[in-house]
């Protein structure tokens, strides 16, 4: 049997079509039955008159969510009862015939958008009755577009679509690996794969050209509003024959502002003055050196749709008698119309400052043509002047102050630029800012272990190669060492990870034995790359999208978990499958585990 889609029904005015759906509403007006149908495309107004005997008796006992089918001639509804709000509201269907498809208990969640929505642990649980809403209807019909549009924009930059495995080996890639138990060899494990990684390099080695999939990928990392618990995909590509990752931003960046404009609509927009001068002759986005991001937003992510970077104040306290400037670092933000912040919301982001680490958060507002604030009585007005000066404080501004080292005082204000941001609602949900950054650090201090550990990807070429390696002494000198590696940046959202890669076994060699691995270390982790290597592997580069995290940023979603089919909650539960979950004695003795008790 054919069914009609409801949005599809104002093409059939007075001809007989049948429907099926849900039971989204009904309504009984003693001589006339009205039920609101839906299906996955939208709603049609349904009528049943008592002229149909059968139809108006099943439909006296119909409820909300039963699943129904309906055959009937369309017609045009009366002008006074027409319905703008939804697109088949100058029509309805004249039931001849009603057949009930099945029953429904009373929903536990919501199904309709209007109204009081479940609170999510509910909704997840119910999950499936949780996607009959509309919203979740039109985010399911907008992903599949989505990944149509990604596939298609790779097939026509002559990338190739591989698939690579799910049980593979375990991987330094800075979050906890799944572990999976050989049943076949007793005592080993296989990892679920944080990112296919090293399978794609060895396509690179194998011939490929430009490899790229839609990935699963598995972590296990804390789950926060951007990301998600456990599985999540990514569009992961990689181009052999390529030293400069420019080519790989060039190649991949019209992507994102097509996602942007044609798929999503929405307008790319550029704020931050700095960031302008990193826009090379015939790029749109520009490419921010990685401690040049942190030093201007505090952040490594920088949402570019507003300004509000970070004033260097440093020098104009370099001889202060003012003890809480007296340090390393002293920076400010000027937040434009900040001055109309009550006293109590001063308190607020004072706050905020103090659990990000910082002492306090001293501020000047300017207000009725002067400065006002408890700190001037301890500056000079030479001091008051400069502050002005330098970050550009007009009437009706304020501008709030950072002390410490310069780790510290990037870490706050970078954070309280996000939070001044959200309170005076500077991020525009129809405007797009994107940035590359780029030239990262290779190492980075372990404060924990006090030890130089890897900054990111182990597997990126460092810039200068073999040489910058064994030219680095000290750590200090280690610390300089940069790597060929870029991140693509959404509103503040980090949406992509890639790098030109270390194809090159001496030097793969090299930047592990400078952690204090030694060559046996590098082969029993990563032998089967180290030896694809040494058969002419090609000079390659790649990088990966987190196409979740931008699909929620285009959707307007807050949380990333309102773009998923099926997510686990926020403490990595599936509610709805009782997953993880116990398994067999049996079970565990195949696998060759056994579960020990802890201690209370």
């Amino acid at each position: 049997m054919n069914y009609t889609k409801s949005l599809d029904l104002k093409n059939f005015l007075q001809k007989t079509v049948t429907v099926a759906g849900w039971v989204n509403s009904r309504r009984d007006h003693g001589g006339l039955i009205f039920i609101d149908l839906r299906d996955f495309a939208g709603l049609i107004q349904l009528v049943v008159t008592p002229d149909t005997a059968d139809a108006f008796k099943l439909a006296e006992s119909i409820r909300d969510e039963f699943v129904i089918r309906a055959t009937g001639k369309i017609r045009n509804r009366a002008p006074e009862l027409k319905n703008p709000n939804i697109p088949t509201g100058d029509i309805e269907l004249v039931v001849d015939t009603l057949e009930l498809l099945n029953r429904s208990e009373t929903p536990s969640v919501n199904t309709h958008d209007e109204g009081t929505e479940s609170n999510e642990d509910l909704r997840l649980k119910y999950r499936y009755l949780d996607l009959r809403r509309p919203s979740m209807q039109h985010i399911l019909s907008e992903r599949s577009r989505y990944y149509r549009f990604l596939r298609n924009y790779m097939y026509d930059a002559g990338f190739e679509e591989i698939t690579t495995p799910i049980l593979a080996n375990s991987s330094p890639e800075g979050a906890r690996d799944f572990l999976i138990p050989s049943r076949l060899h007793p005592g080993k494990f296989y990892a679920l794969p944080q990112a296919p990684q090293q399978f794609k390099q060895l396509l690179m080695v194998g011939g490929v050209e430009k490899y790229f999939q839609i990935a699963p990928c598995f972590r296990d990392e804390d789950p926060r509003a951007d990301r998600l618990y456990g599985d999540f995909y990514q569009l992961d590509c990689e181009m052999s024959f390529v030293e400069d990752g420019e080519v790989v931003r060039k190649t991949t960046e019209p992507l994102i502002e097509k996602l942007s404009t044609e798929f999503a609509g929405k307008k790319l927009v550029l704020r931050s003055e700095p960031a302008k001068q990193f826009i090379e002759k015939g790029n749109t986005i520009p490419r921010i050196p990685y401690t040049f991001s942190m030093d201007t937003y505090g952040v490594d992510k920088p949402d570019l749709r507003y300004g509000m970077e970070l004033i260097d104040l440093t020098e104009v306290f370099k001889d202060t008698e003012f003890k809480v400037f007296k340090s390393p670092c002293v920076k400010a933000l000027c937040v434009k119309g900040g001055a109309s912040l009550t006293r109590s919301q001063i308190d607020t982001f004072t706050e905020e400052a103090r659990k990000l680490g910082a002492g306090g958060l001293a501020y000047i507002l300017y207000v009725d043509g002067e400065a006002k604030s408890p700190i001037l009585k301890f500056m000079t007005e030479q001091e008051i002047a400069r502050v002005k000066k330098l970050t550009g404080a007009e009437e009706g501004d304020a501008v709030f102050f950072g002390s410490d080292t310069r780790e510290k005082v990037n870490k706050v204000l970078g954070q309280l630029r996000i939070s001044f941001a959200d309170y005076f609602s500077l991020k525009k949900d129809d405007e797009i800012a994107l940035t590359w950054i780029v030239d990262f650090p290779f190492y980075e201090w372990d404060e924990k272990n006090k030890k130089l550990d890897f900054g990111h990807n182990p597997f990126s070429m460092p810039k200068g190669g073999i040489s910058a390696l064994e030219n680095a002494k000290t750590d200090e000198e280690k610390l300089a060492i940069v790597a060929d590696q870029y991140d693509m940046v959404m509103n503040g959202f980090e949406i992509c990870s890639g790098a030109v890669r270390n194809y090159n076994p001496e030097i793969m060699y090299k930047v592990f034995n400078i952690l204090g691995f030694n060559n046996a270390y590098v082969e029993a982790r990563f032998g089967g790359m180290l030896n694809a290597f040494k058969f002419g592997a090609p000079p390659h580069a790649g990088c990966a999208f987190g196409i979740d995290r931008i699909f929620m940023v285009l959707e307007n979603a807050k949380n990333i978990r309102d773009i998923i089919a099926f997510p686990k909650n926020g403490s990595g539960l599936d509610l709805m499958m009782d997953s993880p979950s116990t398994v067999d004695q049996s079970q565990l003795d195949e696998a060759h585990l056994a579960i020990i008790q802890e201690d209370e």
